[in-house]
């Protein structure tokens, strides 16, 4: 009777047992998320409705009414995705858990399981699906939850938030990214780099300009007497941890993309960097279709250089022996004149 589908828990045929808290959670490698429900089992059998309808016509009513009973469901859930938040002191936020039901559900807000009262709630009598949480101290840290509920059931979600004090410092580089890597030529490959800093930092991509190769880029900037060259980096992701990250991808590697490469994070209070180099394997290209050798490469054996120029003379002695006969004259040398006595 239970069916787990791409996008929820779908329970057939639902029993009295069935009843209880069921939790959803989902996580990859940057966190974690968790849904808490609540399954309410009710009475719904036909010698119950059948008290109902001899109750007379507020009984009817009221199981008129019933039928059309839903439990609560968040109305928001984008804006609900972000459950761990960090935020540095004097500084606010706000907790959203906009919710719908029928009857129409209340909410209750919770901290650390123990419930807020109307002056530790602040706003969140003014704006009832929202808690907001002003001029943040450290002690505002823990874990927020809102419990919204009707005559249907119950449904929560928590906020863990925590207050970071101002340290007023530059960022620094966590981790042991970047790092060397080797890649295959075309191929993929790509650097991490994890910054810790007390407000959003700014990171960025610089790849070292070879020798000879800076007229290949519009612009370089000049660090420590080498050229670098600014390279278009993604977005930087805020982790659970209070860290931020950020990748640089290399697609379809070529040799140009062999270098050194810098991460380099930066606030009002300084910057950090860290450097690590790229290697791009050859090309494995097929080899090509073989080339006749020069003459001035060529070595002969000595039988070979002897026979050729013999081998002509004995061709150019026979055809000149055939033209002789052919004409009919003798070829062989006249007779010697006598010697003096």
């Amino acid at each position: 009777r239970f069916r787990v589908l791409p996008q929820g828990l779908k329970v057939k045929e639902v029993e009295r047992e069935d009843a209880g808290a069921y939790v959803c959670k989902a996580t990859n490698g940057f966190g974690s998320l968790s849904v808490n429900y609540t399954l309410i089992v009710m009475d719904d059998t036909g010698a119950g409705r059948e008290r109902l309808g001899h109750d007379g016509a507020s009984g009817g009513q009221e199981d008129a009414a019933s039928k059309q009973w839903a439990r609560p469901r968040f109305t928001q859930p984008s804006k609900m995705r972000r459950r761990v938040i960090a935020r540095p002191v004097g500084s606010s936020v706000r907790l959203k858990c906009v919710a719908s039901g029928h009857p129409r559900p209340d909410i209750m807000w919770m901290k650390d399981d123990q419930a807020l009262t109307g002056l530790e709630a602040g706003e969140h009598r003014k704006k009832k699906w929202t808690l907001s949480l002003k001029n943040l101290r450290p002690e505002d840290s823990g874990r927020y939850t809102c419990r919204v509920s009707n005559r249907a059931g119950a449904i929560n979600a928590t906020y863990k938030v925590d207050v970071i004090q101002r340290t007023r410092s530059k960022p620094v580089l966590t981790g042991t990214h970047p790092v060397n890597t080797t890649v295959d030529f075309g191929g993929t490959t790509s650097f991490q780099c994890k910054v810790r800093s007390d407000v959003k930092p700014v990171i960025q991509w610089l790849k070292r300009v070879e020798y000879g190769a800076e007229g290949r880029y519009n612009s370089t900037i000049d660090v420590g007497g080498q050229k670098f060259v600014v390279l278009p980096t993604g977005d930087v992701w805020s982790r659970p941890d209070g860290s931020y990250l950020n990748k640089l991808l290399i697609a379809r590697a070529r040799q140009d993309d062999a270098g050194m490469y810098i991460c380099l994070g930066a606030n009002t209070m300084g910057y950090s960097f860290r450097s690590a180099f790229l290697t791009v394997l050859p090309d494995p290209k097929p080899p090509g279709p073989p080339v006749a050798p020069s003459s001035s490469t060529t070595s002969l054996p000595w039988p070979v250089v002897i026979g050729i120029p013999a081998g002509a003379v004995f061709i150019l002695g026979t055809v000149l022996l055939w033209l002789c006969q052919a004409k009919k004259k003798p070829c062989t040398p006249g007779p010697t004149p006598p010697l003096p006595a």
